[in-house]
């Protein structure tokens, strides 16, 4: 049965239904998205041996669900160089407020990379202990996020 979470568009878009990649704690933009940037592969596999929910698990087109993301003050620009690779994930679902860090990665996405993600933040606790991996996840302009 599908579930709706309003959260708040912070790069507002519209997202068809996409397999859900969940990490039930923060993640680290650095380890998680660089060794596939700098090794310019054509999708990102997560390489945080830290985070065991997204290990070794592909990222890219995929709605990553998290809490928030946590590490380096490189984050922001992980996520900008791969948004200007072209695989990056297509939205970030965020349980709690976006983290300065994700803001700026997913900011600066949206003004000058070729790709952005979709971000919506405060979605939640319930969302992310709903929200399973594989599940379908769909997200409206408004931040009206589906779960099916």
């Amino acid at each position: 049965m599908a579930r709706t979470f309003k959260g708040r568009p912070v790069i507002a878009g519209e997202l068809p239904p996409t397999p859900a990649v969940v990490s039930r704690q923060g993640v680290n933009t650095l380890a998680s998205f660089q060794k596939s940037a700098l090794m310019h592969k054509k999708t990102v596999i997560c390489s945080d041996q830290n985070n065991p929910d997204i290990y070794n698990k592909e990222l890219t087109g995929k709605a990553l669900c998290l809490p928030q993301t946590i590490g380096s003050t490189t984050g922001g620009m992980v996520l900008f160089t791969v948004c200007s690779l072209g695989i990056a994930p297509a939205a970030m679902l965020f349980a709690e407020p976006i983290d300065s860090l994700a803001a700026a990665g997913v900011i600066l996405s949206e003004v000058w990379a070729k790709d952005h993600i979709i971000a919506v933040d405060t979605l939640g606790a319930e969302f992310l202990e709903y929200v399973q991996d594989g599940m379908q996840v769909s997200v409206g302009a408004d931040g009206v996020v589906t779960v099916a």
